[in-house]
């Protein structure tokens, strides 16, 4: 298994004790949040639908890319590599 770090927006906090950063282990995506999952209770659901895509306003970016545009929860990640959860921001037009 790979350890990956995976950064915690400011919202989601609550369920991580208050950490910003947590570690991960997996081959994928999938694998890293699943792990997640075990270990912060309630976190999952507040970031996957319960298919395990990423809720409508939920990116998941591995590095720079996000996951959507690269093969999804299935892609692979390797040691030391760095997930974070954004949260989609609303905007309006001025």
């Amino acid at each position: 298994m790979k350890t990956i770090t995976v950064r915690i927006p400011t919202p989601l906090r609550a369920y991580t004790h208050g950490a910003d950063e947590v570690r991960a282990e997996g081959a994928t995506v999938a694998d890293a949040m699943r792990a997640l999952g075990d270990a912060y209770d309630g976190l999952l659901a507040q970031v996957l639908t319960e298919d395990g895509e990423p809720r409508q306003f939920v990116n998941i970016y591995l590095g720079s890319r996000n996951v959507r545009a690269l093969q999804g929860m299935r892609t692979p990640v390797a040691e030391g590599d760095v997930i974070s959860i954004v949260p989609a921001v609303a905007g309006g037009r001025a």
